[in-house]
C-alpha cells in the first residue's frame, strides 16, 4: 500500500525558513508528478508547487522566488524549501503524488510494453505557522 508522509512543519518567525519533506513508501513501480498544496481551515486547497519526475518545476505566483521544490528519486522523497516566510504562508501543507503501482505489461498486439495508469495519492499534511 502506498503512503505519503510529510514532515518538517512547525512554527517559524516571519522571514524565516523551513524545509518540508514528503516521502513515498510502500510497494510501487514509479512516482511521476508530485505537488505541494496548502490549505487554511475553511478555505480551498491551493496548489503551491509541482515537480515532474524529470525535475521540471512550476510555482504559484505567491511563492515564486521564495519556495523551491526538488526531489530525490533515489529516496522517493520530494522537498519544499520555504524561505522568506510570511504570515500568509501559514497553512497545512499537503503532498500529492501520481504513482504507478504496477509494472508495465506486455501488449502482444502492439508488440511493446505498455505503462499502467497512475493513481493519485495524498499525505496527511503538516502544519506550518508563521508568526512572531
Amino acid at each position: 500500500q502506498v503512503q505519503l508522509v510529510e514532515s518538517g512543519g512547525g512554527l517559524v518567525q516571519p522571514g524565516g525558513s523551513l524545509r518540508l519533506s514528503c516521502t513515498v513508501s510502500g510497494t510501487f513501480f514509479m512516482i511521476y508528478d508530485t505537488r505541494w498544496y496548502r490549505q487554511v481551515s475553511g478555505a480551498q486547497r491551493d496548489l503551491v508547487a509541482t515537480i515532474t519526475r524529470e525535475g521540471r518545476t512550476n510555482y504559484a505566483d505567491s511563492v515564486k522566488g521564495r519556495f523551491t521544490i526538488s526531489r530525490d528519486n533515489a529516496k522517493d522523497t520530494v522537498y519544499l524549501q520555504m524561505n522568506s516566510l510570511k504570515p500568509e504562508d501559514t497553512a497545512v501543507y499537503v503532498c500529492n503524488a501520481d504513482v504507478v503501482v504496477d509494472v508495465p505489461y506486455y501488449d502482444r498486439d502492439q508488440g511493446t510494453y505498455q505503462a499502467r495508469p497512475h493513481k493519485d495519492y495524498w499525505g496527511q499534511g503538516t502544519q506550518v505557522t508563521v508568526s512572531s
